[in-house]
């Protein structure tokens, strides 16, 4: 329980809206430029890292557990910008490692590849649900919904809360003549490519007229930036009806939807679900999407998040010392492996096994100048810990 509590309290910032987690703030010497003859080394070490906010609480999360393992010698800098930004910034090699829901197009794959001479791995750390939410007065979480109705709604084509399509999936329910006010992301989002991802496999309206990706041309709705934004907008709006990462919807107390999937199942978000959703078989680059699962208790809004980093570490100018790159390594590695305990007290689900055997795999093969320093490492915390 006190891990739990101490959990929720260090993802605070960024659920109510702050964009950079910052582990051991304070600490003389956690630069980004520290050197020193190996990841054990006395120096500490501030790993940059931006991109999607879907996982943020997640490595909020693991920064500070991660703090605590290393005694302080490592320190993780993450800002939550959204999947876009932290693509871009990963392409720019401003940074050390991006985060994003979406992975990387084939195109990003090969410039990765002429820039740096090897792979940009699209390395798998954490699923969750991204899940309907609303503020209608009155109605509690578990109002249901459907692909048609949820489709509908962001098309601008249910227009109030007692539409009979939403009131003949909850009946007994007291829905008010109430406008429905639609929230969605203002930014290049990776929650936004699995929402809209999931919308274009159910509804060929959706997926001729307005498709999938980060950032699409929204039919109706306000704008809001980050899953906080958007969260906010929910919270503040009577009618409003948005998509949230689910441990939004939970550590902002935001009232939820279910979904009834394609095997007609009214699924509740959650890890189990989530775990059914993604128990397919993941190919060694990383690179699926599971919306739309034909698990029949699967949650049908899922998706996976992928950390990026680049194969040869020494090819990204925001690595300066093989310290670094050991120490970031180091840090990835425990993320796919102890730090998924971490992953269920805030409602993303753990790796499977299979997934989790492809970041291992990516893991060891990262390189600095020719040197395979990921099998290094992962034999040294085999041996040593971390």
């Amino acid at each position: 329980m006190k891990r739990i509590m101490k959990i929720a309290a260090t993802t605070a910032l960024v659920v109510l809206g702050a964009t950079a987690v910052y582990a051991g703030g304070g600490q003389e010497g956690a630069t980004p430029g520290a050197t020193a003859t190996s990841g054990r080394g006395g120096t500490r070490v501030e790993l940059l890292g931006a991109g999607a906010s879907f996982p943020a609480p997640l490595i909020t999360a693991w920064a500070d557990e991660y703090r605590d393992v290393t005694n302080g010698r490592v320190t993780i800098n993450y800002q939550s910008i959204g999947s876009g930004g932290g693509v871009r910034q990963f392409m720019e090699r401003t940074i050390m490692f991006g985060a994003t829901e979406a992975h990387l197009t084939d195109e990003n794959s090969q410039l990765a590849r002429q820039n740096t001479g090897g792979v940009a791995f699209n390395m798998p750390i954490t699923l969750g649900d991204v899940v309907v939410t609303y503020n209608v007065p009155g109605v509690e979480t578990g109002l249901i919904f459907d692909a048609e109705t949820i489709a509908a709604a962001f098309l601008g084509e249910i227009r109030s809360w007692n539409d009979p399509r939403i009131a003949a999936l909850n009946p007994g329910v007291r829905l008010p003549n109430l406008p429905i006010q639609i929230a969605h992301r203002s930014d290049g989002s990776g929650t936004t490519n699995i929402f809209t991802h999931y919308l274009s496999r159910v509804n060929q309206t959706w997926a001729d007229q307005i498709g999938f990706g980060s950032s699409v041309n929204w039919p109706v709705g306000t704008g809001g930036n980050g899953n906080e934004g958007v969260s906010g907008i929910v919270q503040n709006t009577p009618g409003a009806l948005g998509y949230v990462q689910l441990s939004y919807a939970v550590l902002n107390d935001l009232t939820l939807g279910y979904t009834k999937n394609k095997s007609g199942n009214i699924i509740q978000p959650s890890f189990e679900a989530t775990s059914l959703a993604a128990a397919v078989p993941m190919p060694s680059d990383g690179r699926i999407m599971i919306t739309d699962t034909d698990a029949a208790q699967g949650y049908p809004i899922a998706g996976f998040a992928w950390a990026l980093v680049y194969e040869n570490l020494d090819r990204n100018p925001a690595i300066t010392t093989r310290n670094q790159a050991e120490e970031l390594t180091r840090f990835l590695y425990w993320a796919v492996t102890d730090g998924q305990d971490l992953n269920e007290p805030l409602s993303y689900a753990r790796l499977p096994d299979d997934a989790q055997e492809v970041a291992i795999n990516m893991i060891s093969a990262l390189k600095y100048e020719g040197a395979n320093i990921g099998e290094q490492v992962i034999a040294d915390v085999r041996a040593n810990g971390f």
